[in-house]
Formats: C-alpha cells, structure tokens, sequence
C-alpha cells in the first residue's frame, strides 16, 4: 500500500513557500485524498499550487480539532475543493478562546456553518472514531490516560457569559494502518501524544508505530515532561517522527538529540513515501 504525506502548512518553510502558524497536511492512499487541517489562511492553497497538488480531488476534510490555526483556511480550500465531506469532533464549534499575557482572544473557528456549507461542505461530526477506508480512521475523543500530560490553562472556552477550561475533547488525529505499523497524523496532540498513541493501538489493535508525524504541543513542556515522553516514546518502538507546528524549538531540540536519525522535522512542502 502506497502513502504518500504532503504538509501543505506549518510553521516553518523554505523560500519556495508560505509559512505561518498553522498546520495542513495532504495525504494520498490508494485513490483516496484526505486534507488533514486546513491551517490559519490560505498557505495550503497556495502551497498546493507550487507543488503542483490538485485539492478538487479531496475526497474528505479531517479537521484535527476548533482552533483558528487548523481551520481558518477552511474557506480557502473549499473554494478550491466543492463539495466535500468534513469529518471533525462536534466541539468544533464550541466558542474557544485563549488567555495569555493578560490579553484574551478568540481562537475558533473563524467561519459560521452555514457560510462553508454554502461552499460546499457537509459536516460528519462524530465523537465516535471514524472510519475512512478500511485502513484509515479517526481517533475520535482520546482518553488521557498518563499522569504527566494535561490541557493548556489558558485554553478556554465560553458557557453563557463565563470563560471555563477547555477539555479540548475535539482534539483528534488520524491513524493510518500499514503492513509496518501505523502512521499516526498529529494536529497540535492537545490531549497528550502518548494519550493519542496508547489509544491508537487500543483502537486498531496494533501495536506497532511505524511514523509520527505533526503537532506535539510540547512548546511550553517541562524537562521533566519531555523525559517522560522521550522514555514512553521509546517504550512503544516508534521508527520515524516528524514533528511540526507546535513543537516549540526546545522541545525539537530535545526529542533530535534522543532519537537521532529516526527524528526530523516535517516542515512545509516535505514529502513523505511509506
């Protein structure tokens, strides 16, 4: 089975492309094409253009959870893509915000539905896994199981006229099951990466992780986090890891030096064969 794995946005790019904080990635399997997150504005689309990617043939639109920097292209890219099916935790549209630095903003997504089903899109949203082929699905609402990953304080989101923490229960990513092991597609693991891997394997029933690619959200991790997440990582056997977007450069830093040559950073227009 041949996968190919194209980041279309991300934070950091060469001088070919655009990057901003954000995170898109364009899968092809086996005549199926998956968008996964649509990042903040239009870099996927124009990504997509330098490299020569065709998005009228997105067949479904994962969205990895509600935030601005994994939707705001939404529109964008359904201009590009007609009619398509959206599949995305209900939550999406929960009202999100965050608080940092004293200031608070609004950090969801930027559209109302009717306006991107006007476009084109038809939402399947689902706390449930879904299913995609019979190779690929979603992880739906993902446990946190470990002691050591927590949400963000500062994620909010707004019930009636207060602001309370956001379980980021939308927070989802995308399995792929190969004849190495499983691929596993992050948009910001908000919920945790080793939450999101342990329950891959509980879901699939495999054990193997062959590649990890995507969002960590390890930016304002501790040392003491990382070593554990480093050691967990290692205890599941993981062969690639890509990581992307919310990383944060101490934490990149970090898993390079303990991972070596299965480690690397999976930056805008990087290409991946499995």
């Amino acid at each position: 089975m041949a996968i190919t794995i194209t980041t279309l946005t991300e934070n950091t790019s060469d001088h070919d492309f655009l990057a901003e904080r954000g995170l898109s990635i364009f899968i092809e399997m086996e005549g199926s094409t998956i968008l996964f997150d649509t990042g903040l504005s239009n870099t996927a689309v124009q990504n997509a253009r330098v490299l020569g990617i065709d998005l009228s043939s997105v067949d479904k639109i994962v969205l990895s959870h509600g935030h601005v920097d994994h939707t705001g292209g939404l529109r964008d890219v359904l201009r590009e893509t007609g009619k398509v099916e959206i599949i995305a935790h209900p939550d999406i549209w929960a009202s999100k915000y965050s608080l940092r630095r004293g200031s608070v903003r609004f950090i969801g997504v930027p559209f109302r539905r009717e306006a991107l089903e006007g476009l084109g899109a038809s939402f399947n949203l689902s706390k449930e896994p879904v299913w995609i082929t019979e190779d690929m699905v979603t992880t739906g609402e993902i446990p946190i199981t470990t002691d050591y990953e927590q949400i963000d304080p500062y994620l909010l989101v707004k019930e009636g006229d207060t602001l309370q923490p956001d379980p980021l229960a939308d927070d989802l990513a995308l399995i792929i099951k190969t004849g190495q092991g499983l691929v596993v597609i992050l948009g910001c693991g908000h919920r945790g990466i080793i939450n999101t891997l342990r329950h891959a394997r509980n879901l699939t029933r495999e054990e193997r992780i062959n590649t990890v690619i995507g969002g960590t959200h390890l930016m304002d991790a501790s040392e003491e986090r990382l070593a554990r997440t480093t050691a967990d990582l290692r205890e599941m056997g993981i062969q690639r890891l890509g990581v992307s977007h919310c990383t944060g450069f101490h934490a990149a830093a970090w898993l390079a030096r303990e991972f070596g040559d299965i480690f690397f950073l999976n930056n805008v227009g990087d290409r991946l064969s499995l």
